[in-house]
């Protein structure tokens, strides 16, 4: 036996050792249990029953119970590199190292443990999948015994007959044509738990929460002083347990999380109305730098912007791609604003400090429309939303230096970006005339570029 064979040979036998010391420790040496373990965890009589019952495990990437602890379809295998790339985070982001999850008879675990053990950097699994012969050698000083069970030990790999889902598992009908009345225009999907991301992301949140130097990094940021760590921070985190108390009926992965899963907070923006004040003894929200042009958010997408304008990119589909990006946070920023505006107590307005324009109390106030008949006759019979699509054009070719000409060429980039997202349309203001007005006013920083590009 080589030196190589004989290292892998002693880490199998310390494994199955420390196996059979947690199950007869508690037995006296007299005892017939005793007797019956010491034989059952010989070594070619544990390795026999260990490939006789890998069959009952499925490495997966991604698995069904965690949809449904009693559903019995298909879990799948599929690694990041066979999966497609896009820019949201999924299962594809996942390095080279990940982790995989083992489904199947939980009694069977310990199986998956073994093929995990390392030597010399590698586990028993790579090895089994490149039928490294040091291996061979270490299971069995019978050749033909090794290859049995290496055969039976590769399998843990392989999938389990077809494709099938299950009456507990979840099922989505997903438009992909024209017509939601035609049963031939969808597709039904069957989600799957991405546990090997899951896992990670798991790991992630632990080590930035609980690890030693993300203490010493929120240490450092309570005293004042530069850490050499960045803090990273997960309000309003919650965690889902799967299992009970066997989480190890779910998957390996599981178990070894104890059964927590994280869930990132996907809530609505929330401020404290107390923290909000009404824009008096101003006479605009959208002067330079005005009260909006002063937030913090603002001030720093737009300072991104203008600097990235200025720097003559060129016109190719990452510049508008990364204008787009800056684009449309500055409108989402416009709309947490009027959002923010509308939760006031109507008819703020009124007050005698209130200098904003009609037009600007119009579109900020529309709450005082209720009680006050002559604030809503003006407000339905005047075309404020061009006034204030006029100020906001005025007050961003300002803020940006001055960069963009304005006029006919100004908006149309603008157009584009809120009509493709109706939600915000709504957002802006409950009457939907100042949207649509916007829209059909706004044209194109493309056409601007272009422009410039051909005259000079």
């Amino acid at each position: 036996m080589t030196q190589q064979a004989a290292g892998i040979r002693e880490v199998i036998d310390r494994f199955i050792k420390e196996r059979f010391d947690t199950k007869a420790e508690k037995l006296a040496p007299d005892d017939p249990k005793y007797q019956e373990l010491v034989e059952q965890f010989q070594r070619d009589t544990w390795l026999d029953d260990a490939a006789r019952r890998v069959s009952q495990l499925q490495v997966v990437t991604h698995s069904l119970k965690p949809i449904h602890p009693d559903a019995k379809g298909s879990n799948l295998y599929a690694p990041p590199e066979s999966l497609d790339k896009h820019s949201a985070v999924g299962s594809h982001v996942l390095s080279i190292d990940f982790d995989g999850d083992v489904v199947g008879n939980a009694a069977a675990l310990d199986v998956y443990k073994f093929l995990k053990l390392e030597y010399d950097g590698k586990s028993l699994l790579e090895r089994v999948l490149e039928d490294d012969a040091e291996l061979a050698r270490a299971l069995s000083d019978t050749p033909e015994q090794s290859q049995v069970w290496m055969q039976s030990f590769f399998a843990i790999t392989e999938p389990r007959g077809e494709h099938a889902s299950h009456t507990r598992a979840k099922q989505v009908y997903w438009l992909t044509g024209e017509d939601a009345v035609d049963n031939d225009d969808f597709h039904l999907l069957a989600p799957l738990y991405a546990t090997s991301l899951a896992h990670r992301v798991f790991q992630t949140i632990n080590h930035d929460r609980f690890s030693d130097m993300a203490k010493e990094a929120r240490k450092a940021k309570r005293e004042g002083r530069a850490g050499e760590q960045e803090v990273h921070d997960y309000p309003n985190i919650a965690a889902q347990k799967m299992g009970g108390t066997k989480p190890q009926n779910i998957s390996q992965l599981n178990s070894e999380r104890g059964g927590n899963n994280y869930l990132l907070a996907s809530l609505p923006p929330r401020w404290n109305v107390r923290d909000i004040r009404p824009p008096l003894k101003v006479d605009s929200v959208l002067d330079e730098p005005g009260i909006f042009g002063r937030r913090k958010e603002v001030r720093s997408l737009v300072g991104d912007l203008k600097h990235f304008l200025e720097a003559a990119p060129k016109t190719d589909m990452h510049t508008r791609d990364l204008r787009d990006d800056y684009t449309a946070m500055i409108l989402d920023e416009l709309a947490l604003f009027t959002m923010q505006m509308h939760e006031l107590s109507p008819g703020w307005s009124a007050d005698e400090n209130c200098r904003l324009s009609m037009e600007e109390a119009f579109w900020l106030d529309p709450g005082r429309a209720q009680d006050d008949s002559d604030f809503r006759e003006a407000r339905n019979n005047t075309d404020w939303p061009g006034e204030v699509r006029r100020r906001f054009a005025n007050w961003l070719n300002k803020a940006l230096g001055g960069k963009l000409p304005l006029g006919d060429v100004e908006f149309r980039h603008w157009h584009k970006e809120l009509s493709r997202d109706a939600n915000q349309q709504h957002l802006l203001d409950s009457d939907r005339r100042w949207m649509e007005a916007l829209m059909d006013d706004l044209e194109s920083i493309d056409d601007w570029q272009e422009e410039g590009d051909e005259q000079g």
